[in-house]
């Protein structure tokens, strides 16, 4: 079983979803992009991803702000407004009967080109909006073993040539990343920054606990998650100290606790850092305290729409 941040309880209801594909629901088998798609071509696209939980949209909004600002940051035209993807999003929904423990993921290519070419005065079409929406639910035992890390030679790049901050279908480096990991034994990869110090995990950001401090980086190196923004927004409504600061190995290494948030995972414990064992083996008390403040901001969400 593979074993991460993104594993999850088994659900058969799964082969049969219905996915969105530029305003259509096609069914699981039958839903195709083109060869000659922008996305496919040169990873040309933009997504977002969030949960739907007890027949909410979680924090969406924070969510379309993200899509819109990186569309816009790679030139990218939306020619629809936000309320018409969210209508979108719950038709695609509703079509699929569903209501909770769900994970939707929303992609954005720049559409179809004419001949393969990274040049986007060739695209003849317009974005291409594909919507996929599962049943998934975060293994409970996952979270209670917790995951291992092993840091990457490949590093975070710097904002001047493919910024850290773009949530875009460009994940190659990242993929490059975890397989280091996955070769060394490990679940996830650790990522540093182009001066050294620690920035992100390859697929969710990565947190430690020293002392009664709670560390992550400056924000500068990774996807700016919002998962990561709500745990440091917990951190300063509870008066827990937490820093945005470069920190490297060294500290990491007597790190107390460490772990990792995502939008899918939530806040999952680390274990295990290239090889050295970090606290416990399990959920730290600073951690466990977070993660069930994050879960009781998941129910003020619910119930403030």
């Amino acid at each position: 079983m593979v074993k991460g941040t993104h594993n999850a309880v088994e659900d058969g209801r799964n082969k049969d979803i219905q996915v969105f594909i530029n305003g259509e629901l096609l069914p699981r088998q039958d839903a195709k992009i083109s060869v000659f798609d922008s996305g496919y071509l040169v990873g040309d696209g933009v997504w977002e991803a969030f949960r739907y939980h007890e027949g909410k949209m979680l924090f969406l909004d924070k969510h379309l702000d993200r899509l819109w600002q990186s569309a816009k940051v790679v030139g990218m035209h939306l020619p629809f407004s936000r309320d018409s993807l969210r209508t979108d999003i719950q038709r695609t929904l509703d079509a699929n009967a569903m209501r909770d423990h769900v994970h939707v993921r929303v992609m954005v290519t720049r559409g179809i080109k004419k001949t393969p070419s990274q040049d986007p005065r060739f695209t003849i079409s317009g974005p291409n909006v594909v919507i996929v929406a599962e049943h998934k639910q975060a293994s409970v035992d996952n979270k209670n073993r917790g995951i291992s890390l092993w840091t990457s030679t490949i590093r975070r790049g710097s904002p001047d040539y493919l910024d850290p901050r773009l949530n875009c279908h460009s994940k190659l480096h990242e993929v490059q990343a975890l397989i280091q990991a996955i070769e060394a034994g490990a679940d996830e990869a650790l990522m540093l920054d182009v001066n050294g110090f620690v920035a992100t995990c390859n697929s969710t950001n990565f947190f430690m606990v020293k002392g009664k401090e709670v560390w992550t980086s400056t924000g500068q190196y990774c996807m700016n998650g919002i998962t990561r923004a709500h745990v440091i927004e917990l951190c300063e409504r509870y008066g827990v100290v937490c820093r945005q600061k470069d920190f490297s190995l060294f500290d990491v290494y007597g790190a107390d606790e460490a772990f990792v948030t995502g939008t899918f995972g939530g806040l999952t414990p680390v274990t295990v850092i290239d090889g050295k064992d970090i606290g416990e083996g399990a959920f730290g008390p600073i951690t466990k305290q977070l993660s069930d403040w994050y879960e009781g901001l998941i129910q003020e969400e619910i119930k403030r729409q």
